[in-house]
């Protein structure tokens, strides 16, 4: 066995439906998502934390972070703004930490510096970020020191120059266990031109450079380790409609953004060569794409996330992360992560 990882986020509700035989693929699990407010974190909405010691038991070895925040989600900038507002989020982490069965605290917050979610944001995010992240790490050293056991601080981080610009990441790094790329949706909810949400490479002719690659070469040229990067994977598409009909509907100008599409579990279902839409394979990007001569729908299959392993391992990366458990009740990216890794 090797130390990658592999890492899945689950929302709250599919704690339940999370298979045995998947506990044990999974070296770490994302429970998507305790919420910032009035500088705490709150996990009260949270209904299924019993599945925890279940998981637990069927995977000894698993280790489960308790995700905060997640696009839209607020209360970062404020609670980061002040050394008393730090103090008391590391505080409530400690206590969360204390009462469930985590093994640590994974921050998803959707961006410092940057208010497109709808949250607050501010210039002193960068550095107060950086402080938020010292501060939650010597809590949980803290904590180490009464309970014997060593607690995980993770980030999820969004690809691209935008969030290197926005963070310091050389300091960042060296409070995280491991620092886990948004290597997808780097096309769709911004963009009116079609391109692949979550590719490996980049291909000739896309205007929008950020791929896995250059995502992965962007953090590590920002100070980085190679073996704290571990990239995302999508078990869901982006959609755009009223696509021209050339090229297969790739890198064409479309009237509308790309939205969410249907999930892995829908596409094996309905779209993957049936009910007039085609796969195609982007073999530069390492990436499948389906056209029907006018919708135009990007995703993750097992041939991708099987490049992405041999990417991770070729590269001496920290392992793969994917969003979301519940996206695909076929259970076959998941296994090929897996065996990829393995």
């Amino acid at each position: 066995m090797n130390n990658y990882r592999v890492v899945g986020y689950a929302g709250d509700a599919s704690l339940p439906d999370i298979r045995e035989g998947d506990a044990l693929k999974l070296t770490h699990l994302n429970v998507a998502f305790g919420h910032v407010k009035e500088d705490q974190i709150y996990i009260d909405h949270l209904q299924n934390l019993d599945q925890l010691e279940k998981l637990k038991r069927v995977n000894s070895e698993l280790t489960i972070l308790l995700s905060v925040g997640g696009w839209s989600a607020g209360g970062f900038s404020e609670a980061a703004s002040t050394f008393k507002g730090r103090k008391q989020m590391a505080e409530s982490a400690v206590m969360i930490l204390q009462e469930h069965s985590f093994d640590g605290i994974d921050l998803d917050w959707e961006y410092p510096c940057y208010s497109e979610a709808g949250i607050a944001s501010s210039p002193a995010d960068k550095e107060n970020f950086t402080a938020l992240l010292q501060e939650l790490r010597m809590a949980l050293d803290s904590l180490e020191k009464e309970t014997g056991q060593y607690y995980l601080l993770t980030i999820a981080a969004g690809a691209d120059q935008y969030y290197i610009d926005g963070t310091e990441m050389k300091a960042v790094e060296q409070c995280v266990d491991y620092v886990q790329l948004m290597t997808y949706d780097m096309r769709g909810g911004f963009q009116t031109l079609t391109g692949h949400h979550t590719n490996l490479y980049t291909p000739t002719g896309d205007l929008f450079r950020i791929s896995v690659q250059k995502s992965v070469e962007l953090f590590i040229e920002a100070g980085v380790p190679r073996e704290k990067l571990v990239i995302g994977a999508a078990f869901y598409s982006r959609m755009w409609k009223d696509v021209p009909n050339h090229n297969q509907g790739l890198h064409q100008m479309t009237a509308s953004f790309g939205g969410y599409g249907p999930d892995f579990s829908q596409l094996v279902e309905k779209y993957i060569n049936k009910n007039g839409f085609t796969r195609f394979w982007d073999d530069e990007a390492k990436a499948p794409y389906l056209f029907d001569g006018s919708t135009f729908i990007t995703y993750d299959d097992e041939k991708s996330l099987h490049h992405k392993g041999k990417y991770v391992v070729n590269e001496g990366l920290g392992g793969i992360m994917f969003w979301e458990y519940k996206c695909d009740v076929t259970y076959r990216l998941l296994e090929i992560i897996y065996q990829s890794l393995n």
